[in-house]
């Protein structure tokens, strides 16, 4: 761990205490590492300094509008390589809540996470994306029972 010092004039020193006590830090480190990693990973997203991401994509749709659920089955479906998991939830009786998990190359997340929100009758949608460093090599996990076997499957390791 490095320790540095920074200075800061008084009303911003105790707007960012007044912050980092609102959202429940314990320390100014804590609130500085986040806001440091939050900074550094959209950098990397901008700079295409992050080819692989991980990412969830939320949004709000009416189930009721022709079609539109099985068309957003259907663009998961086509983009299983990227799709880990999708959580569905009922808000009213016309309005649902899908979050989306992803994982891949970044350009194909933002490419399928656009296609999903550019869909007729999706509403407020937001892509999360975040820096990933992603492993596929195939190596051994102790089971349960105690022996290790090689499988191939993926690491994702947030790179901040």
């Amino acid at each position: 761990m490095q320790r540095f010092t920074i200075s800061l004039e008084v009303p911003l020193a105790e707007a960012f205490d007044e912050l980092i006590r609102s959202k429940g830090y314990r320390s100014r480190s804590e609130a500085i590492r986040d806001l440091l990693r939050q900074q550094l990973g959209a950098h990397q997203l901008q700079s295409d300094e992050a080819p692989y991401c991980i990412a969830t994509v939320s949004y709000i749709y009416n189930h009721h509008q022709r079609e539109l659920a099985e068309r957003l089955t259907a663009l998961q479906h086509q983009h299983h390589d990227l799709t880990l998991s999708a959580m569905h939830a009922h808000l009213d009786h016309d309005n649902c809540i899908e979050a989306v998990f992803l994982r891949g190359p970044t350009t194909a997340v933002r490419e399928f996470a656009d296609a999903l929100l550019a869909e007729r009758g999706v509403r407020h949608g937001q892509l999360n994306l975040v820096p990933a460093d992603i492993g596929h090599e195939p190596h051994q996990h102790r089971s349960a029972a105690g022996a290790g076997t090689l499988l191939p499957h993926v690491h994702s390791t947030p790179k901040t």
